[in-house]
């Protein structure tokens, strides 16, 4: 964000150019490996409570906001248009979805919650330029809403896979039937976890 600075015209033609040409609006796996994305506690109990609970099949997205304690606050599902990878189309898509279903965080001076992708697809676990645009799209949508910025997560027949951090597994998967979100919570009570747990979360928000 520019304060008191008009943009100078050498900045009106990038951003001219970056609209004209949806293959900028990506991230390379360098540039979001560098980005400093937080790392999840237990990525594998967050890909199994949010496919449980959503069911995704090829070409749906889950976007979940986490608390600082990695707790479920909200999360959406959609399916993409079958359309190109533009990162600016996937902000607009995900910013709406945020929109719909959590309070923005911009009056915070840090943000304090994260919002985390998964996105199931075809293909391999191998990054594509479509999980270049989602990555694109995740990082401004969070801006955009007073969020930092969490993990991409993929899942494909191959499993999950978390881009950027190489921490993957292979279920659940796109073709493996949703695990019941009660047998999740009675594995949490079996080893529980301080600070909370994002499947007892996932099961409390399904039950109501």
């Amino acid at each position: 964000m520019t304060f008191g600075f008009a943009p100078s015209s050498a900045a009106s033609m990038s951003t001219a150019a970056t609209s004209a040409h949806p293959l900028t609006r990506m991230l390379e796996p360098a540039e979001w490996a560098a980005a400093g994305i937080p790392l999840l506690r237990d990525p594998r109990e967050v890909v199994s409570g949010l496919h449980s609970r959503h069911r995704p099949g090829p070409a749906t997205a889950i976007l979940a906001v986490l608390d600082p304690d990695e707790r479920l606050s909200a999360s959406a599902s959609f399916v993409r248009r079958p359309a190109p990878a533009d990162g600016w189309m996937f902000r607009n898509a995900l910013l709406a979805q945020l929109r719909r279903v959590i309070p923005h965080d911009l009056r915070r001076r840090t943000p304090v919650r994260t919002a985390v992708l998964l996105y199931c697809r075809d293909g391999d676990a191998r990054w594509t330029e479509e999980d270049g645009a989602w990555m694109w799209g995740l990082r401004d949508a969070c801006t955009l809403h007073g969020l930092r910025c969490g993990a991409y997560i993929t899942l494909t027949r191959d499993g999950w896979q978390v881009l950027g951090e190489g921490r993957g597994g292979r279920r659940p998967n796109a073709d493996s039937p949703p695990e019941p979100l009660e047998s999740i919570a009675a594995a949490e009570s079996i080893q529980p976890r301080t600070g909370g747990s994002a499947s007892e979360v996932l099961r409390r928000a399904a039950a109501r």
